[in-house]
Parts: structure tokens; C-alpha cells; sequence
């Protein structure tokens, strides 16, 4: 009886969320592919939102040619960073461990992270890790929070709500992003508490406009990053996994939300966030 016990309980807990972020090389010329450069991710427990584990590590690309000898960010990563760092196939093994099979967080990542993660694996002719559902950012705060805060940039958002400048790096990043997430649903929530107090004046809009668009010229080198929103929501449908399956294992998260006992922070997110886990 108590193994029994045991396995439903098993059933019934929510599966962990894993933050990511990748930094990578740009292309600056035709048929140049993205080189992944650093990975960091923390994984935390949905209930309480507090971190389990956190991993990041530079990596090293075959071709040392494609990083740059000095980075225009501050923090930035240079060719002498990455020299003597690991190659992407040295760090495979952990880094299929810690997104294979659970869900995965991120801003833009459907665009842009989980693209990057594939291609890496495909090159060293490994299977890629999947998530059991996705979270992006982006699309969550496109739709429920908006344009308040000036663009859907994560440097933007952070600079709102007084988290410090966006470092550029991976782990960095991925800590802020939770905390722009945080930050953002006690905004939602509490506007949903007193709606007729304080409801924002702002209307959502299923697309977002970068500045480049509006003014009819061509993005310049930061806005065609992965950092800079696209210029539609479609993107969440360009994704590295068959849409039918992806719609599948999302559900079966939803349900496995729902069946979650309690009001832990996590279920507070998505009831005022109901794009969350679409």
C-alpha cells in the first residue's frame, strides 16, 4: 500500500522548470551558422519557485576565428574567454541532463534557444534533449503584461522593475528573467485583485513592433540578435519539435499544474498568466 502511495503521488508532481540561456556568435555573412558560446540554466521547483540547481559553462567553437577579439558589451565574450574552454561535445552529457524531460523557460527561446540547442546536437550527431512544455517569456508578457515597460527586450523589463543592467551573460540572464516573471505576475495580480483601480490602460496586440519596423528601415546588428523581439508572435510556432507532439506534452503539464494541491507561487503565475503554458 504505501508503494502505491508512493507512485501516485510520483504522478501527480508537477514536473520541474529549467531557465535557460544561450549566448552565441552572430553570422556576419551568408551560409554563417550561430556558434553556441555559453550555456546557463537553474533549474527550480514550481511550487516555490526556489532553485534546485544551476549549471553554466563557456564553450570552446572549432572555429576560434568566428568569436570576436573584443566584445562591444561589457561583459562580453571574447575569443581569449573561450580559447581553453570545453567543446559543446564535452558538455553534452550535462547538458541533455538538465533540460531532457522537463519544462522548459526562457524569453525567446522558442525562437531562437531550443533552435540553437538542435543544431548543436545535430552536429555531433546526437539525439537533442525535449521538454515536457514550454514557457517563453516573451509570448507569456507580449500578450498578459505589454508594451509598458517600453519593448519586450529582457534589458527593458529589468530596468522597470530596478533589477540592474542586463549582463549578457547566461546564468545572469537567466536569474533576471525569473525575476522580471516574479515581478511581472504581482503586477497582474494585483491589478486582477482591483481591476477597476488598477487596470493598466494598456491594450494588448498580437504583434510587436521593433523600432526598426515602424520606421521602415532594416534592424541593425543588435535588433537581428536573438535578444530583440521578432517582429510577429508567429514565431512560437517556429519551434524544433513537431507541433502536434509539443501540444501533447504541454497538455499533459497543464494537467499535471492542476492536479498540484495548495496555491504555491507558480499556480499564481499561471492563473493570471493564462498563456503560460500554451
Amino acid at each position: 500500500m504505501m508503494e502505491f502511495s508512493n507512485s501516485c503521488n510520483e504522478q501527480q508532481q508537477a514536473p520541474e522548470i529549467v531557465f535557460f540561456d544561450l549566448e552565441t556568435t552572430v553570422p556576419r555573412k551568408v551560409g554563417q551558422r550561430f556558434c553556441v558560446l555559453e550555456f546557463g540554466a537553474m533549474v527550480v521547483d514550481p511550487h516555490k519557485l526556489s532553485e534546485i540547481e544551476s549549471f553554466t559553462t563557456l564553450i570552446r567553437p572549432k572555429d576560434l576565428t568566428v568569436v570576436s577579439v573584443k566584445s562591444s558589451r561589457l561583459e562580453g565574450i571574447t575569443r581569449e574567454a573561450v580559447k581553453n574552454a570545453p567543446s559543446f561535445e564535452d558538455v553534452a552529457d550535462r547538458i541533455f541532463s538538465i533540460l531532457n524531460g522537463r519544462v522548459w523557460a526562457g524569453h525567446n527561446i522558442q525562437r531562437f534557444d531550443c533552435v540553437r540547442i538542435r543544431e548543436a546536437f545535430d552536429a555531433i550527431n546526437r539525439p537533442p534533449p525535449v521538454p515536457v512544455g514550454m514557457i517563453d517569456s516573451l509570448g507569456v508578457l507580449t500578450e498578459k503584461f505589454g508594451r509598458r515597460a517600453g519593448n519586450m527586450k529582457m534589458a527593458t523589463l529589468a530596468s522597470y522593475f530596478g533589477l540592474g543592467q542586463q549582463k549578457h551573460r547566461s546564468l545572469d540572464d537567466v536569474r533576471m528573467n525569473l525575476e522580471v516573471l516574479k515581478n511581472c505576475a504581482t503586477v497582474l495580480f494585483l491589478e486582477s485583485s482591483l481591476p477597476n483601480t488598477l487596470h493598466s490602460k494598456w491594450h494588448g496586440s498580437s504583434s510587436v513592433m521593433t523600432r526598426s519596423r515602424t520606421n521602415g528601415k532594416s534592424p541593425c546588428k543588435e535588433e537581428t540578435s536573438r535578444k530583440s523581439p521578432p517582429t510577429s508572435l508567429a514565431f512560437q510556432r517556429t519551434v524544433p519539435y513537431t507541433r502536434g507532439s509539443l501540444t501533447k506534452v504541454t497538455e499533459r503539464v497543464k494537467g499535471l499544474l492542476c492536479k498540484a494541491q495548495g496555491q504555491p507561487p507558480l499556480q499564481q503565475l499561471l492563473k493570471h498568466s493564462h498563456s503560460l503554458l500554451r
